[in-house]
């Protein structure tokens, strides 16, 4: 089994920052993909950003420009900059960690646990 934790929530006044951590309990350094998703209140789960093994990335819409994804291998972590929070960024943010096998058959995933992020003043 696979630990995925994240770290770094709390409360932030709208335009100020926060960063979150998450780390895996197993080697993220090759055929991995690390992802974000955030889910608000009344709202379903969605994609904020991920970061490939080999650096590639991928950003929502609303946060492009404003989040940054990065990733430490040596460590297993994955990190979220995260800028000019908006009180629309308020939500629970999750950390996925997901594996590719040599097909699609053989992918796996494991979920965090979750950390509140609340932008208010």
């Amino acid at each position: 089994q696979v630990q995925v934790v994240e770290s770094g929530g709390g409360l932030a006044q709208p335009g100020r920052s926060l960063r979150l951590s998450c780390v895996a309990s197993r080697d993220i350094s090759s055929r991995n993909r690390m992802s974000w998703f955030r889910q608000g209140p009344g709202n379903g789960r969605e994609l904020v950003a991920h970061i490939d093994s080999d650096g590639s990335t991928n950003y929502a819409d609303s946060v492009k420009g404003r989040f940054i994804i990065s990733r430490d291998n040596a460590k297993n972590t994955v990190y979220l900059q995260m800028n000019s929070l908006k009180p629309e960024d308020t939500a629970v943010y999750y950390c996925n960690a997901k594996w590719f096998g040599l097909s699609s058959k053989y992918d796996y995933d494991y979920w965090g646990q979750g950390t509140q992020v609340t932008v208010s003043s």
